[in-house]
């Protein structure tokens, strides 16, 4: 077995979070550790445009926004690794943390920035035109600009499917919403928000069949009425996926408060600090709320912070 590596601070994931927490440890001579995990550069990397990102007022795509990211958090000398942790024991005065390569940190600090997936419905036809940018999108409020005035297909029944359908029927002409069941799993206040917005269509009883399109871009969806098998082509150039996100928290379970869909829990609100001292969260691990890349930046900046305070607390 390898030595083990005792490093100050270690960060768990990238993207804005996690490059974000890197700039600031940097700076504070915290010699950071971070490993980039299954996505390096997390989420927006399958995002074409990104427009809402402050100090880019040309927009500029998510690969390229993460590869600044990433060149700016190296310029402060932050150890950047491929690859990811997939064990940890918080369960000592010792944070341990293991790599998928079989090598052992032992850190001072840790802060999780290991985001969260957005679930897909998992349709040849849906991966395609996500991977090309060409219409399919796991969130409205990142991309429903890019919609405006033109028809949308949404997918969903809870409150943030109701809460997206809304939002985009601000900026569409017509939305669809295809709902599996015969009712929301939304509350009523949500429901009945959709149900009285005029060119919103509630489709019940009806999943996606197939995401149509010319091979670069989305130009409808066909529907399937799961009670009658019945089959319907929707005219849209956008489908969204509102089905929820799975947060990337399960190797933390056993050490860290999560909630029931696995986010996890802050353990003082207005901070970056889990149940567990020296260990803190920034993200969408932690957030199910606004999952904007510029929130996930700001709650990196917090953890790190936090970080440097627990570190210089302890006489580090």
């Amino acid at each position: 077995m390898s030595e083990v590596e005792k490093v100050k601070c270690l960060i768990i994931g990238s993207g804005p979070a996690g490059y974000t927490a890197a700039i600031y440890a940097a700076r504070a001579d915290m010699s950071p550790v971070l490993y980039q995990g299954m996505q390096p550069g997390g989420q927006l990397t399958t995002t074409n445009e990104v427009e809402n990102f402050p100090g880019y007022p040309e927009g500029v795509t998510g690969p390229d926004m993460m590869v600044q990211l990433e060149a700016q958090a190296k310029r402060f000398e932050t150890d950047i690794r491929f690859g990811f942790i997939d064990k940890v024991d918080f369960s000592g005065d010792v944070h341990k943390c293991w790599a998928e390569d079989g090598k052992e940190i032992h850190a001072d600090t840790v802060i999780i920035s290991t985001g969260a997936s957005a679930k897909y419905l998992g349709l040849e036809s849906e991966q395609l035109y996500l991977k090309n940018g060409g219409g399919v999108s796991a969130c409205a409020v990142c991309d429903g600009f890019f919609y405006r005035g033109q028809e949308t297909v949404i997918v969903g029944a809870g409150d943030s499917a109701c809460e997206e359908a809304h939002y985009l029927s601000k900026l569409c002409t017509k939305v669809t919403m295809l709902v599996r069941r015969d009712e929301f799993r939304a509350s009523k206040i949500m429901a009945d928000r959709v149900k009285n917005t005029e060119n919103i269509e509630i489709l019940f009883n009806t999943e996606t069949d197939e995401v149509l399109g010319d091979g670069q871009v989305v130009t409808g969806v066909r529907a399937k009425n799961n009670k009658t098998g019945e089959l319907i082509e929707i005219p849209c150039t956008g489908f969204f996926v509102a089905i929820g996100h799975k947060p990337n928290t399960d190797i933390f379970k056993d050490y860290i408060n999560l909630d029931e869909t696995g986010y996890i829990e802050y353990e003082e609100p207005g901070t970056s600090k889990t149940n567990v001292p020296g260990v803190f969260v920034a993200g969408d691990a932690a957030d199910k709320t606004y999952r904007q890349a510029v929130t996930a930046a700001g709650t990196g900046c917090m953890a790190a912070l936090d970080a440097e305070r627990y570190l210089a607390a302890k006489g580090h």
